[in-house]
Order: structure tokens, then sequence, then C-alpha cells
């Protein structure tokens, strides 16, 4: 259960919690796309309120890609009611009003590039924007977070002081995700640059796994050598590009079927454990 929430700076965020803490770990919804499989998205969301879990969204949450600045831009890739000429008003608008359900739930949406791009393009921020009409229409505490960023779990287990802590860290992602590595390389990448944290979450090439990878670390308190878990996990889409194969941008590169949906996350502190327990959690299918 989540006690308190704080901003500590632009992209690191704390998250005070008692025991365990249920997450839905999302990225790259391209929400306005057509393609989107909202009825997979709406579902997945709705099982997260039936959990009480908090939603992280880690950027490409909107596509955006259908303003007459944008060279993809195509007729059939817009949805009728984004069709106007304030275009990026009329996505922003629809999104506050389509994710009212989950007010209580988004703890934080992160930029992808298709929000830089617009960012970029057209001089204005779309997650900034989204973020402040959301809370302002609903009086609900979502956050804008970076295209990199942090969330501090911090449990507080007794009255006594007794506290446990993990470390997320957030990136949407970068390059192009080979048809072989599928982004796997990058993470390694970042193991090597990167310490401290308990989880490195990436999305951006839309594939979906898990990997664990023991680091050493020199416990100067018990004078012990031990390994700790490092996860590196991917979240997919919901943007079905593949379908039957026919044509489009996607089959004319050369990408394969991407898998769609997201990630479930239970942290859970005890005082037997020095360290959380995390639980990942494919979420994948249609829940009944």
């Amino acid at each position: 259960m989540v006690k308190d929430t704080k901003r500590i700076s632009r992209n690191i965020h704390a998250v005070y919690c008692d025991k365990t803490i249920n997450l839905l770990l999302m990225s790259d919804l391209h929400w306005d796309n057509p393609k989107c499989d909202r009825d997979l998205l709406k579902n997945h969301m709705n099982e997260a309120v039936k959990r009480g879990c908090k939603i992280i969204l880690n950027g490409d949450t909107f596509c955006m890609m259908q303003g007459k600045y944008d060279p993809r831009r195509s007729k059939k890739d817009i949805r009728p009611e984004h069709n106007k000429a304030n275009y990026i008003d009329a996505v922003i608008q629809d999104a506050v009003n389509w994710f009212a359900p989950y007010k209580d739930h988004i703890l934080l949406v992160g930029y992808g590039n298709h929000e830089t791009a617009i960012l970029k393009a057209l001089e204005t921020d779309p997650i900034q924007r989204f973020v402040d009409l959301f809370n302002t229409t609903h009086g609900a505490n979502v956050y804008a977070g970076g295209y990199g960023g942090v969330v501090d779990f911090k449990f507080n287990l007794t009255d006594n002081g007794h506290r446990r802590k993990w470390t997320l860290r957030y990136y949407h992602g970068f390059g192009g995700g080979g048809a072989v590595t599928k982004g796997v390389i990058q993470d390694q990448r970042f193991m090597a640059s990167m310490e401290g944290y308990d989880c490195i979450w990436q999305g951006h090439v839309h594939e979906l796994y898990h990997h664990i990878n023991p680091v050493e670390v020199y416990d100067s308190h018990q004078k012990k050598i031990k390994a700790r878990n490092v996860h590196q996990i991917r979240t997919s889409t919901y943007k079905e590009e593949y379908e039957d194969g026919f044509g489009g941008f996607h089959i004319e590169r050369g990408r394969p079927p991407k898998p769609l949906g997201s990630m479930w996350l239970t942290l859970t502190a005890n005082l037997r454990d020095s360290e959380v327990t995390p639980e990942f959690t494919f979420c994948q299918q249609f829940y009944v």
C-alpha cells in the first residue's frame, strides 16, 4: 500500500509504502494511433484497478505523428475524433477523458521519442500538458517524469525505524532493437555504466522480457562479498503493426511481429530479509 509520494527532483520520485506494493509497468501505448489495441489496453488497466496497482508509463504514451509537420503522417493513421485543426489539443483532451477511470492509479508519466519529437517540432510539451490538465480536471496527483529517471520505493516496516528500499531506473530506450539481439545488447551497455539500481527498465523497441543479472558487491557493514541481482526488463507495446503481414511501414522494413503487453511487478519487504523481494509477471492475456 502506498502511503505517500514525493517529487525529489524533476526526474526522481520517492514512493513510501507499507510492506507491499503492486505495480503495472507500461510503455509504448501509442494510445492515439488507430493500431493501438485499446480493448487489450483497457482490459489491462482495469485489471490494475482491481489489483490495486499503481501504474507507471515509460514513454510513447502518445503517437502524435499526424501533424502537418510530420513526414510520416497518413490519413489512415489518424482517429476521426482527432482529425481536427487543433490536432495536438484534440489528442490531449481526449486522453484526459479516456484515462479518467485510472486517476487514482497512474503514478508517473515519462517521455518517449514521440513526445520529445513534438517538443522539438512544435515547441510544446505534450506530457506536461497532459499531466497538468489531467490533474486539474480530475483532482489527481500524477507526476511527469523524464525520458529517464528514478523511482525510489521506500518501505517502513515498523515504528522503530526498520526500513527497506528498492530502486527502479527507468529509461524509455534508444536504437532499433535488432531482430537478433532484440535490444538486449543495450541492457549490457547500461550494466557497464550504471550502478546502485535494483532494476533497469526500458521500452521503445516493442519487446517484452525479464533478465536477471547477478553482480558482485562488497558489504562493508558485514565485511562480506555477496552476489546481488539486478533485474533488466523491457516492456512492449499496445500498437499492433504487423497484423496479417500485408504491408505498411512496419512490414516494408522487414520487422517481425511484436508482443503486445506490459509487466506486473509486486514488491514485498519483510523484517526477515535484508532485501526487498520483486516478482515480475508478463501482462499479455485478456483478463475476465
